[in-house]
């Protein structure tokens, strides 16, 4: 739980760093593509954070911990590092190869969410 909200804090603060950081440094650094692509790896970083953060929430008055919330934590961490972190490279070093992990990360986010519906569902 503490971990999921750690994770989530920090996640959260990278995502306004970068946004803050596309928006000064890299306007005249990259192309308008890559400063889009970029943008999304942002954005998603930033909705997944605050997924990660309500999975940590529930993740406290929870009691024992629920498996689904747990795993629905750790997908939205793969997720955001996979799919995000391959955004970052492919805009920022032009590191086209990485571009087929995308879509495994954003297949690990769309499992999070399902685990986190899993778990709403199963509420007391």
């Amino acid at each position: 739980m503490q971990v999921f909200l750690a994770i989530a804090a920090v996640l959260g603060g990278l995502s306004v760093a970068g946004g803050a950081f596309a928006s000064h440094a890299l306007q005249d650094q990259l192309t308008e593509r890559a400063i889009a692509v970029f943008g999304t790896g942002v954005r998603y970083q930033m909705y997944n954070a605050l997924a990660l953060l309500v999975v940590g929430t529930l993740q406290s008055i929870a009691k024992p911990p629920w498996p689904w919330l747990t795993a629905a934590g750790w997908l939205f961490i793969a997720g955001t590092v996979l799919f995000s972190g391959s955004l970052y490279l492919i805009s920022l070093a032009g590191i086209k190869a990485v571009g087929p992990v995308t879509p495994i990360g954003g297949v690990a986010l769309m499992l999070g969410w399902a685990c986190l519906a899993i778990a709403a569902l199963r509420l007391p």
